[in-house]
């Protein structure tokens, strides 16, 4: 026959609370932190051993109960678990020993339990959030490297500015996409510190080895303060707060790909699959992936407004209100983030550029406009400003008359540089050179510029970068994985009944 869990008070939470509160938490717990919650509690079984607080005959049991801890066998029960995911794990096990184990649960807290379950938990939503990043990374340097040389109009405040390419483009956006994953395990690492072992805010008081039971349970370290343990839920700040700042660039990469694929632009191609159509226009092909992808981003940036309101002006212990409903959308922040990175990484695994449209683009607007400028002073002598009016007035008059920008009309330019009191010579072959689209792009030279040679170097840059991240996120996945293998090692080894010394954390 079980104990009652409390004392203080006499009465149940209310069908109310069960209902509307308690319940829906507990299964929520059930369905994502259970694994963790058992996770712990075999670390600290280990701790109680070598303790010697529990002897290895009664924590077989234990063990062996654990083992069969399910989201079918743990339940919401207001009379006997008060819905508490904690209080009926340990039922649970109780339930099944064959005699009372005194010392099992002494001197531990709900509090660092919890928030080291919790943190369990976003770390691994954490890693395959950069894991999914990391995919879409691979397919941008894909597409970037198909168009590194393919001449594309660019713009600035929405006008005809300079010649680009899509892989210029591309690979800036993925340079982007590059130093997020960068600071996403970076993240990872700060975070990754455990609570385990700092109790309800105080500390404990059996000599727990925090140190041991962080590494059986994959952290780098303790976190070192019991009260940050137990009061602190920054990770979930830094974590939603970088989604959210991330999903900026997402919203404005996909702006760009939406006015591209508009039918007056009509830039890029997607196939059918990933198009719509109107269910009253017949000649409209749509692309809703792209909007779907947009409105999706919108989300990150109210999950983290979300959580920064629900953590504001708590105080610094732990609290329901932070360590809970604060993190309601904790789930759905990173479902949406996932989702968003796939359909990304979908549209871009498929996306196809309309090369004639392009170069048509480049060919009818006076992109060479900073070129001639440039050539005016460094060929003639011109003074820049001058030299800068000029090309303004040509380029003014040969829209008035109709006129393309190649050939041109040697006469208008003639005329522009007269007035400034300027002749010059062969602007024939001036108007030839400063409006030509491929030498629009090879005549950048800078570092990080659009010509396709530059765009190359950036891209061999990149490539090698994300190989490295990709290394480092694979060994935190290993790190993870390998601890897990390990637990499970020594979990055989306590059940197999074999007298062994090295049932404990050091086996781990």
């Amino acid at each position: 026959m079980s104990v009652k869990l409390t004392g203080r008070i006499a009465s149940t939470p209310s069908s109310l609370l069960h209902d509307e509160v308690l319940k829906p938490q507990f299964n929520y717990e059930v369905d994502h932190l259970l694994p963790g919650y058992i996770q712990i509690e075999f670390a600290m079984l280990l701790e109680y051993v070598r303790m010697g607080l529990i002897t290895r005959q009664d924590a077989l049991p234990i063990a062996k109960a654990l083992q069969g801890a399910t989201p079918e066998t743990i339940a919401p029960d207001p009379g006997r678990n008060m819905s508490d995911i904690s209080f009926a794990l340990e039922r649970y096990i109780e339930g099944l020993l064959p005699r009372p184990v005194p010392c099992w649960h002494m001197d531990r807290s709900r509090n660092d339990v919890q928030a080291c379950a919790q943190l369990m938990f976003g770390r691994a939503q954490w890693l395959e959030t950069i894991g999914e990043l990391g995919q879409l990374i691979q397919s941008m340097h894909t597409l970037a490297v198909q168009y590194r040389s393919v001449p594309m109009p660019g713009y600035t405040h929405y006008q005809s500015a300079q010649i680009i390419t899509p892989g210029f483009y591309l690979s800036s956006i993925n340079s982007e996409f590059l130093q997020a994953m960068n600071r996403w395990i970076q993240i990872y690492d700060d975070v990754n510190q455990c609570p385990l072992g700092a109790g309800a805010m105080a500390g404990v008081e059996l000599p727990w080895n925090r140190q041991r039971l962080s590494k059986l349970l994959g952290f780098r370290q303790p976190r070192m303060s019991a009260l940050s343990a137990v009061a602190s839920r920054e990770w979930v700040l830094r974590m939603a707060g970088e989604l959210s700042t991330f999903s900026v660039l997402i919203s404005r990469f996909t702006t760009d790909l939406i006015q591209w694929g508009s039918s007056e632009m009509n830039f890029l191609h997607l196939p059918d699959e990933l198009s719509g159509i109107s269910s009253a226009m017949p000649q409209k092909r749509n692309f809703p992936i792209l909007e779907r992808i947009r409105g999706k981003s919108a989300h990150l940036t109210g999950f983290y407004m979300d959580m920064v309101l629900g953590q504001r002006n708590t105080a610094f212990t732990n609290l329901v209100e932070t360590s809970k409903e604060a993190g309601t959308h904790l789930l759905a922040l990173f479902q949406q983030t996932k989702t968003l990175l796939r359909l990304l990484k979908a549209v871009i695994d498929h996306l196809q550029f309309n090369e004639d449209r392009l170069l048509y683009i480049c060919k009818r607007d006076f992109f060479g406009g900073f070129t001639l400028a440039n050539l005016l002073t460094l060929e003639h002598e011109i003074p820049y400003r001058t030299a800068q009016v000029i090309a303004g007035r040509y380029i003014v008059r040969a829209l008035e008359h109709g006129v393309s920008p190649k050939p041109g009309d040697p006469r208008l330019l003639d005329e522009a540089c007269v007035e400034a009191g300027f002749q010059v010579p062969d602007t024939a072959v001036l108007l030839a050179a400063s409006f030509n689209v491929q030498g629009g792009l090879y005549a950048k030279k800078s570092t990080g510029s659009t010509n396709p040679e530059e765009v190359q170097q950036m891209l061999t840059a990149q490539r090698e970068r994300a190989e490295k991240l990709q290394r480092e996120w694979q060994d935190r996945q290993g790190q993870l994985q390998a601890i897990e293998e390990r637990r499970e090692r020594v979990m055989k080894r306590l059940l197999s009944g074999k007298q062994r010394k090295d049932v404990s954390v050091d086996a781990v």
